[in-house]
Formats: C-alpha cells, structure tokens, sequence
C-alpha cells in the first residue's frame, strides 16, 4: 500500500498588490491525532513522517499531506552544523517545535527530547516534557529509551504527555557505543529489543520509534505490541516511516543507506544562486516597484 495523503485544504489567497494572504480556515479539515494514526493501523495503511524545523517548511509539508513531523535533535547537525545530535539545546528544540506547529497546526508534531533532558532526573523530565507540549505545542514527545526508562515513560504518561518510546539504535548513546550501529542482528539483541517495545508499552508508550533495525526484528515487534510504530532504517513491517528532510532532498553531503535522496534540491539550490548572482551583476532585476511622489524627485 502506498503512503496515505491527509488533506491539507486550501492554498493561500495570492494578492496582486502585496502578500500572500492566509486562506479562511478549512472547516472540513480535521487535524492529524493519535486516534488518527491508530485509524490508519487498523486500516493497514502506511504512513510517512518527515522532521521539520521551521515554519515555512512545515506549511508546505502539512499541504503536501505528511500527517507527523518530527522536530528531532537532528537539527543540531542539519540547523547548527554540530557534529552530533546531543548538542541540541532544550530551549532552542522547544523555540523550533512551537514554529514547526505554527506552521503546520493541523499535522503530528512530536517534539524530540534532547540529551540531558529527561535523563538526569524524573521530576525534571516530566517539567521539559511539559514544556515541549505547553511552550512547544508538541502533540506527542519523544525520548530515546529501553526498557529501564519505563518507570519514567509510566510517570510521563500518568502526567499526561503522549510518549513515543525511541528504540533500537540510540543516537545519544551512540559515543557510549563507540559509534552509531545497527541494533538486533543477533537473536540476543532482538529479544532484548522485542522486551524493549513491550515493557514501553505496557509502561503507557503511546508509539514506538525503532531506529536502524532488521525487517525481522520490526515485524516482531509489530506483532507483540498494539501501538504505532514508526520504523527509521527498520523495514517495511513498520506502520509508518520517517527519514531527515535534508537526506530526503539532497541537502546533505552524506545520507544513511536507508534515506537515499529523492530529489537534487542542493543541486537546485546552487542553480538559483548562480541564476541571482548574475541577475545582479547584469542588473537584471526587472521593473523597481518603488518611486519617489510626482514631483518630489524635483525638490532633491
């Protein structure tokens, strides 16, 4: 089955004589929710998430239909140009979440707990997990987790937020692990992921993320639980699909095996560049909209 198309409603209203203008509200237009997703489980239709980081970019991907977006720690490497995703301040990953759901208020957003933010202590995770939802306007929030986080994932959950457990290959823990690394190859590390996604579950996880997975593994875990999950680099089995935007694009100068670039946007990019910087060498720049009133040029 393919990817499910949510409808997104109206453009906005073009104005000859200035901006755009927002289009009226699309009434028929319901938003993307939890009860959503599981629709679209029981329905056996799969579903795509993208993340997203700005406003601008989230309204063309809500018209586009991409029913969840995630606003992910990425955005240290992709947005700062940090070399990894725990250097992702809270603050700055609450500011980007709120702008993704301005901009997109009728998607999924789930907002990414960053490293440090949920680890150190219970009482404080619940407060950032809060803010995600109250500052952030996140609709679900993520935390890269296993099963010894679900004391904290059933307090998460008895406070309210909606947890999506992130499984599998964890890139906050990947400097632990002495790298990134694909996780249940073995039988042994596919039971300990398989007890991962329950024990999350039955903690009050609302969704389940695995990350760099074999097919198998996901399709085990699809069948042992009974919520969303959401594959990245894990296979098919998974109900729904995520890669990084800029993989997706052709944004970035290297992309995982499992997020080959669809499009050349970069490529794109460089050609309207270019295209600008001769517009404005040649003077090119068509009809300058701007003029002085009749007869006060004469008084300079």
């Amino acid at each position: 089955m393919g990817m499910t198309s949510i409808s997104t409603g109206p453009a906005e209203r073009t104005s000859s004589t200035g901006p755009a203008e927002p289009a009226a509200p699309d009434k028929s237009r319901r938003a993307v929710t939890l009860r959503t997703i599981r629709k679209l489980v029981e329905r056996g239709e799969k579903f795509a998430c993208l993340t997203c980081y700005d406003a601008t970019t989230a309204r063309w991907l809500q018209r586009a239909g991409v029913p969840i977006l995630l606003v992910g720690d990425t955005a240290a490497e992709v947005i700062l140009g940090r070399s990894s995703t725990i250097h992702a301040p809270l603050d700055f990953l609450i500011a980007l979440t709120a702008a993704v759901k301005r901009g997109a208020p009728d998607t999924m957003v789930m907002a990414d707990m960053p490293f440090m933010s949920y680890q150190a202590d219970d009482v404080e995770a619940i407060r950032n997990a809060g803010r995600f939802m109250t500052e952030g306007l996140a609709d679900v929030v993520k935390i890269e987790a296993d099963r010894s986080f679900a004391p904290l994932v059933e307090k998460m959950a008895r406070a309210g937020v909606p947890i999506v457990g992130h499984i599998g290959s964890l890139p906050q823990q990947s400097k632990r692990r002495g790298g990134y690394r694909s996780v249940g190859r073995t039988a042994a590390e596919a039971r300990a992921l398989i007890a991962d996604a329950t024990a999350l579950e039955a903690a009050g996880a609302s969704m389940l993320l695995i990350e760099a997975a074999p097919n198998e593994v996901s399709k085990r875990i699809v069948e042992k639980t009974t919520i969303p999950v959401i594959g990245c680099g894990a296979g098919v089995a998974c109900h729904g699909q995520i890669v990084v935007l800029q993989d997706l694009l052709g944004l970035t100068d290297w992309q995982p095996s499992f997020a080959k670039p669809i499009t050349a946007m970069g490529e794109q990019l460089i050609g309207t560049a270019t295209r600008w910087i001769e517009m404005v060498r040649a003077s090119d720049l068509g009809v300058h909209p701007y003029r002085m009133a009749e007869g006060e040029s004469n008084k300079l």
